[in-house]
């Protein structure tokens, strides 16, 4: 998947989060996206790999210690 496609999902995604809300406002969508899409990112790249936290930090551009806390607060350890 490209990152054109990816950014296609979102947008998509986020359309329709619209429609659902009905005309009502929106509150902390910023944060609720980040969270949504933090979680499943730091799954599939602890997958690919190998649940090697330095690896996965490296390919991420996190300090491992981040990913580390990153991973506690999504409860992925």
């Amino acid at each position: 998947m490209s990152k054109k496609n990816i950014e296609e999902s979102v947008r998509e995604s986020l359309q329709g989060y619209f429609r659902d809300l009905g005309g009502e406002t929106p509150d902390s969508m910023y944060s609720m996206v980040v969270r949504l899409v933090e979680k499943p990112l730091l799954e599939v790249v602890m997958q690919q790999a190998d649940n090697n936290q330095s690896r996965a930090a490296e390919w991420l551009g996190l300090n491992r210690n981040t990913l580390r806390k990153k991973l506690v607060e999504h409860k992925l350890l």
